[in-house]
């Protein structure tokens, strides 16, 4: 495996194939908790850390466990129950550590669990027949693309919010739509994209 392939992954789940913006995965949380840019930050960093730890876990037990003992159609339960534990992880370190953003992430840090991106992620790198290797990285910037969508969409939020220069009847939800719309719009540009 070159270094070439693994930039090539990389910049795919970026850009190419973001999760939000190209493969619509992982909506809720990106509308959601996209109103502020630390929650913005705080949530991007958090489902990173999943996509990247569920990636390498649950490659080790599909290959380890699952694989060997001929109960791939389980690949789908024991994903989410690695996922469910992960996330449980995580919101135990927040709210020891950081519980202003465990209060400001509130309902959408559990429903990490159930966040199809993450799901989605494990499942291609399944799919994709990717080694331990190119699934960690798949995992890491898969999330790193959902960071980058939501950082840019809480920050085209912030400026609309300090701004009225759209119609009234777009106020709230509606502008919001439209922003995202449009960010995905801009993202899908970058299809067809290729690393030699």
């Amino acid at each position: 495996m070159s270094i070439t392939s693994i930039f090539s992954i990389a910049l795919g789940a970026i850009l190419v194939e973001n999760f939000v913006l190209v493969q619509f995965l992982g909506i809720c949380p990106f509308l959601g908790v996209s109103k502020k840019q630390d929650t913005a930050i705080g949530m991007g960093l958090a489902v990173t850390f999943v996509m990247g730890i569920a990636s390498l876990v649950c490659w080790l037990v599909n290959y380890y466990v699952l694989v060997p003992l001929n109960m791939e159609f389980m690949q789908t339960v024991a994903y989410i129950l690695i996922i469910a534990a992960l996330v449980q992880f995580i919101e135990m370190f927040l709210q020891k550590s950081m519980p202003g953003l465990y209060l400001a992430l509130g309902i959408y840090l559990p429903l990490i669990t159930t966040n199809c991106a993450v799901l989605g992620v494990v499942l291609l790198n399944t799919q994709k027949n990717y080694n331990l290797l190119e699934s960690t990285v798949y995992g890491i910037t898969g999330g790193l693309g959902f960071l980058l969508a939501i950082v840019l969409f809480a920050s085209v939020r912030e400026r609309l919010d300090a701004s009225a220069e759209y119609p009234k009847a777009f106020d709230g939800f509606p502008v919001a739509l439209v922003s995202a719309g449009l960010l995905s719009l801009a993202f899908m540009g970058f299809s067809g994209l290729k690393v030699w």
